[in-house]
């Protein structure tokens, strides 16, 4: 058999609503820590994800072209073939 007891009635719409309102009170605290984050990385002068993935793929691109400039002046360079020497006249042997 259930009864209405008015006690039990109250404390179900007791904790009903503290459930909304620590919902609500989350929901503000999480909006107030977003906007507090935002505000300091904008005083750091933090850059975005897309400027820094442009500006590293830029740096690279660069690195392998000094690399690649590198490795060509450290390459020992051939030397020029030797010129053979004109002949020369000969005294003519005495006999």
């Amino acid at each position: 058999m259930q009864t209405d007891n008015p006690f039990l009635h109250d404390l179900s719409k007791l904790a009903s609503s503290a459930a909304g309102t620590l919902s609500g009170v989350r929901r503000e605290i999480e909006e107030a820590v977003k906007a507090r984050v935002e505000r300091l990385a904008d005083d750091m002068d933090l850059v975005p994800r897309e400027d820094y993935d442009a500006l590293k793929a830029q740096v690279d691109a660069l690195t392998a072209k000094v690399d690649a400039m590198e490795a060509a002046m450290a390459k020992p360079k051939k030397a020029a073939p030797k010129k053979k020497a004109a002949p020369t006249a000969k005294a003519p042997k005495k006999a």
